[in-house]
């Protein structure tokens, strides 16, 4: 098989969470393009529209709703998407939430929120699509870690433990099922510009402090996670399996 013919995914099924908007809605268009047909989820912002626009653009989409906060909600959603499409043979662990607080303040319920939305519910939907993934022996399964995967950063210790999670689990599912060609990996952003990073975009010393470390000089833009994630979900990348591929501009090499 030709090399760009590996980056095709034609006849896959790709399941992106949280692809409402950002992040996910790149993603999820990203994947469209290359050929997967794409299960589109959303819970607070319905991802409707962006199963729309893809059907508008020729692309076969449809939307979904679940809330990942919810110990039912993976369950929910995964049954729900493969009663209507099928099983998903790209699995994008997207979805994710935030809370800002000082780590003595910090409330536990924000903590246990942010814990479930970002580590519990990927690791559900692991083992959800993992199972039919290795009983056909192929698979590919994506989680979006983060920056802070790495690095503990201020006044968000539910997030940084999460996304540490999200890398060690995704190492720890890569051992035990590269061996049976499913291979799992994940994609720590940098600082891109989404409504999640709003308020440091609009904080004008908070921005120039990130700016100056980003040998790139720019916040990332959502259509910069594309390759990577075409990369991860294509047979061109057959043979990686439990990476954290950083998308940062830069910043980690700084």
């Amino acid at each position: 098989m030709g090399i760009l013919k590996r980056f095709q995914l034609d006849g896959e099924l790709a399941l992106v969470t949280g692809a409402a908007s950002g992040l996910g809605a790149a993603i999820a268009s990203a994947l469209a393009e290359a050929g997967a047909k794409v299960a589109c989820h959303g819970n607070r912002r319905p991802a409707e529209n962006t199963a729309r626009q893809l059907r508008e653009q020729g692309y076969s989409a449809q939307a979904f709703s679940a809330d990942l906060s919810s110990a039912e909600g993976a369950a929910v959603l995964y049954g729900d998407v493969a009663q209507a499409m099928g099983e998903p043979t790209i699995l994008v662990n997207n979805a994710g939430m935030i809370f800002r607080e000082m780590a003595e303040d910090y409330p536990l319920s924000a903590w246990e929120a942010v814990l479930q939305v970002n580590l519990t519910s990927i690791f559900q939907l692991c083992q959800l699509a993992g199972k039919p993934m290795l009983a056909r022996q192929r698979g590919k399964i994506i989680n979006i870690a983060s920056l802070l995967s790495f690095q503990g950063g201020i006044r968000v210790p539910a997030y940084a433990a999460s996304k540490g999670g999200v890398a060690q689990l995704t190492k720890a599912l890569a051992n035990e099922w590269a061996g049976r060609n499913v291979q799992v990996n994940a994609i720590a952003p940098g600082y891109f510009r989404t409504t999640n990073t709003e308020n440091l975009q609009n904080d004008e010393a908070r921005n120039r402090q990130i700016l100056e470390r980003i040998p790139a000089g720019r916040w990332g833009e959502p259509e910069d996670l594309a390759g990577a994630a075409i990369f991860l979900a294509s047979s061109a990348s057959n043979y990686i399996n439990g990476e954290v591929l950083v998308v940062d501009g830069g910043w980690m090499a700084r």
